[in-house]
């Protein structure tokens, strides 16, 4: 860019040197003249003269390079330097920076110009941060769509497991009834054999089992019609916590709840309470030992988040998405059935809230059920 304006620079110091010169010779040429004729040969005038007409073409080269510096300096600074910035500013644009900086001078053109360029600039970024909006609610709403999709999905399978289940119940519920009345009988005439009276109650352990597996499954496929209504979360929570307090799992479990009195939830009292204690029990298995099962809860906006938390070994973050499925457990063999979760997701989406599975800060798992606030 310099050099192309140093050479308009410089063609135009020489057009106007010589334009000087062609206009200003034939009277320069007659002065000369004249002056020679007045001054005779040796004098002092005549060297002077002729001196002067030695330096004229130093004046004239001189005069070039004057007016090349003036050519030079004007067009650089009104024309070369504001036309540098708006490539530079064209070609951000074309790189989609959109932060031009402050504007340069350059004559009223130019300005026009790279006022435009910084509308263009300034649009573009607007349609960008549109675009952005735009982009972000379309992943909020993809994400809300796989929710509902797996939500749907779920809900069909329980619906299932729930259709199928209410036409098995009876014709299983029956004669379950029948083998735990025969074993209690069994049981009273075992007499001294103890092998035998083990036995027996095994089999009563595993029948209760599948009795239990039946009710579940009830539950899961019963619709869920609950009442709903202000429940304080802090007394609910010692209730539970008292229930469950003195139960075999709690041996070496240190319990602690930290609810708020003045926390109430819009909740059904007897669901909700299933739930906790489903929650507590869960908690207790997992740690399998001494440790820590804590309950909280808290507020946050217009919901209600009460949160059992464990210093268990936690819930792998790969298997977070299936603790919730029907017959899906961590669980040794024969300790869990893989409903109880799934029917404590079922009794709180019916309130209108949602349980998630988590990490405690202090690593353990974290189970959050959230619900309306009262």
């Amino acid at each position: 860019m310099k050099l192309r304006v140093a050479a308009i620079a410089f063609l135009i110091a020489v057009l106007a040197t010589g334009f000087t010169w062609l206009t200003f010779q034939p009277i320069l040429l007659r002065l000369v003249e004249a002056l020679r004729l007045a001054a005779p040969l040796g004098s002092p005038s005549r060297r002077i003269l002729e001196s002067a007409q030695a330096m004229l073409p130093l004046h004239l080269g001189l005069d070039l390079f004057v007016l090349l510096l003036v050519c030079f300096g004007v067009l650089y600074l009104t024309v070369a330097r504001p036309l540098a910035g708006a490539e530079r500013e064209m070609q951000q644009l074309e790189r989609l920076e959109l932060d031009l900086g402050p504007s340069g001078g350059g004559g009223p053109l130019l300005s026009r110009f790279q006022a435009s360029l910084r509308r263009t600039a300034q649009a573009l970024q607007e349609e960008r941060g549109v675009v952005r909006r735009q982009v972000q609610d379309l992943q909020l709403a993809n994400e809300r769509l796989t929710r509902a999709q797996a939500e749907l999905v779920a809900s069909e399978r329980l619906a299932t497991v729930g259709r199928l289940a209410a036409g098995i119940a009876h014709e299983i519920g029956n004669p379950l009834s029948g083998l735990l009345g025969w074993m209690s009988v069994a049981q009273s005439r075992a007499g001294d054999d103890a092998q035998l009276a083990g036995y027996l109650q095994e089999m009563e352990a595993e029948v209760r089992r599948i009795d239990g597996i039946v009710r579940g499954l009830l539950d899961l496929g019963r619709p869920a019609q609950p009442r709903v209504g202000p429940v304080p979360l802090s007394e609910l929570a010692a209730t539970a916590v008292r229930l469950v307090g003195s139960g075999p799992e709690f041996k070496q479990i240190a319990l602690e709840v930290e609810v708020p009195p003045d926390l109430v939830a819009l909740a059904d009292p007897g669901p909700l309470s299933q739930v906790l204690i489903n929650l507590l029990i869960n908690a207790a298995q997992a740690v399998g030992g001494p440790g820590l099962v804590q309950v909280s809860a808290g507020r946050v906006d217009d919901r209600v988040c009460l949160a059992v938390t464990d210093s268990g070994p936690g819930v792998p973050p790969e298997l977070r998405e299936r603790v919730f499925e029907p017959f899906f457990t961590t669980k040794a063999a024969g300790k869990g059935t893989g409903l109880g979760l799934a029917v404590s997701q079922h009794l709180v989406r019916a309130m209108s809230g949602d349980i998630v599975v988590g990490e405690a800060p202090g690593g353990g798992g974290k189970f959050t059920a959230t619900l309306p606030a009262a």
